[in-house]
């Protein structure tokens, strides 16, 4: 690291800790498909709270992958009561 910023100072590396990973890791494991209770135990939170509401977190793309889970599943539905009614 200390050589890159005298390779190029006017373009520094972000600041990463550890801790970045960590919520990186929490992130990634829940979009995945972890439950949530095994992901809180993986994680050694005694609240699920915690893991939902600081290391999780959301975007555009997971949002709009979800509301599109749920519209074919809307499709499949309705096309079920059809072929049924």
């Amino acid at each position: 690291m200390i050589q890159h910023q005298k390779l190029h100072p006017d373009n520094p590396l972000p600041h990463i800790t550890p801790h970045v990973f960590r919520h990186t890791f929490c992130t990634n494991i829940a979009n995945a498909g972890m439950d949530i209770k095994t992901l809180q135990y993986v994680m050694g939170h005694s609240d699920v709270g915690v893991t939902l509401n600081v290391y999780t977190h959301a975007s555009y793309d997971r949002a709009a992958e979800q509301m599109a889970k749920i519209l074919d599943f809307k499709a499949d539905m309705q096309g079920k009561q059809r072929k049924s009614g």
